[in-house]
């Protein structure tokens, strides 16, 4: 039965003149650099997080030897995070037709039979559902988190880093069996006979090469409408295909996006009011509580900074004003070189109401508590009545409606 030509198990089922090896091993370089690179850049936004810092940074709990940590997220250039992680999620989605052309091309080897010819075989062909499933997890999680879509169940964080290292464990394998072979495939003019040539091919309607033309194409065309995010200003236009946030940020000095609103976070103005907010400040020495007022005393200090976050887009430099997170240590007992802080806000419910900072952030003199923003009040939606800004940290470290700051070694 499994030469049966309507059946999937048959060679003669598959009848495009396109599969070949020379076809998928084009395709299976090409992916060969882009996933590395993005694994690389994925490894670099975990590392963004300072997950060794603070429990409360870090989403993906039982990591064990998964977790490593390298070093102190630098504050220096201030685009860092904004490069990385634009580079991370727009290569994604621009490798979205190589991959599924990648997939179709080998379709037929997905329907040999019989499944295991050898234990080698075997494990052969369980490295490649892991790495199948892997991949297509891996892209489908990463373009719903990019689309705000958190359909999945679970936490998008753990998932995806979890499913990662699978994916990338049996992308390794994979690539080492198959790379000489795809290098020598490229390499010959001429097709050579394997399992992917159908027996019976159908007239061709485009050639190979025209074929990767349409698949170049539309990863150019994706790339056209998703780099945008990444580039901030009126690029972000042209971004047709990235998410443009939960709200109409509107115009004026706080016309720039919005991912989290202070409704969805339950903020009132009753939580706000000038009489009602007060900034906690504990340390070495012990707490301070600070008014809006008391806080518009002290020294005051600029800094023109981006936002950026793990969806990938990012806004242009915005010019920040407010004290300086160094000095508020100061205000506690840390005159020379500050501690780590851990940020609390008012947030009620959602991740990320806590967050660490490390003592290099909170040494630069650019991190600001934040309480104005291209001259005018932060608006609600941006934090008001006070916002962490850090250069070069992820977004979700830029903690709005700051409530508490506490120094010390966390």
């Amino acid at each position: 039965m499994r030469d049966h030509p309507r059946l999937p198990t048959s060679p003669g089922f598959w009848r495009s003149p396109l599969r070949g090896p020379w076809f998928t091993s084009v395709l299976g370089l090409v992916l060969l650099v882009g996933i590395t690179v993005l694994f690389v850049t994925g490894l670099v936004s975990y590392a963004a997080y300072n997950p060794g810092l603070s429990r409360v940074n870090d989403q993906t709990p039982d990591k064990g030897i998964l977790g490593f940590y390298l070093f102190a997220w630098p504050t220096d250039p201030v685009w860092l995070y904004r490069l990385t992680q634009g580079v991370h999620v727009t290569l994604g989605i621009t490798l979205i037709p190589v991959l599924l052309a990648k997939l179709w091309s080998v379709v037929p080897r997905l329907f040999t039979l019989p499944p295991a010819r050898s234990l080698a075989h075997a494990l052969e062909r369980i490295s490649l559902v892991l790495l199948v499933g892997g991949g297509l997890f891996e892209f489908t999680t990463g373009v719903l988190n990019v689309q705000l879509d958190y359909v999945f169940p679970g936490s998008f964080y753990p998932l995806h880093f979890y499913g990662a290292w699978v994916f990338f464990a049996a992308f390794v394998a994979h690539a080492l069996l198959k790379t000489p072979t795809a290098v020598r495939a490229v390499r010959q003019r001429r097709q050579e006979q394997d399992d992917l040539v159908s027996p019976r091919p159908e007239a061709p309607t485009v050639s190979r090469r025209g074929a990767l033309g349409l698949v170049g194409g539309g990863s150019l065309l994706l790339l056209l409408t998703t780099v945008g995010q990444s580039l901030g200003g009126p690029f972000r236009r042209t971004a047709l295909l990235a998410p443009h946030g939960t709200a109409d940020p509107g115009g004026g000095p706080n016309g720039f996006q919005i991912n989290k609103t202070a409704a969805y976070a339950g903020i009132t103005a009753a939580d706000t009011h000038e009489d009602a907010w007060r900034l906690v400040v504990t340390g070495r020495t012990g707490t301070v509580r600070l008014s809006r007022a008391q806080l518009l005393q002290l020294p005051q200090h600029s800094a023109s900074l981006p936002i950026a976050c793990v969806e990938g887009w990012s806004t242009a430099d915005q010019w920040w004003r407010g004290v300086r997170l160094r000095d508020l240590a100061a205000l506690v007992g840390y005159d020379g070189d500050p501690p780590d802080v851990l940020v609390e806000s008012l947030q009620r419910h959602g991740a990320f109401r806590r967050a660490a900072l490390r003592a290099n952030q909170v040494a630069d003199g650019r991190s600001l508590l934040a309480l104005f923003v291209n001259g005018e009040e932060l608006s609600p939606d941006h934090g008001h009545p006070a916002r962490i800004i850090v250069p070069a940290a992820p977004g979700v470290l830029n903690t709005k409606w700051v409530a508490r700051l506490t120094f010390g070694d966390l």
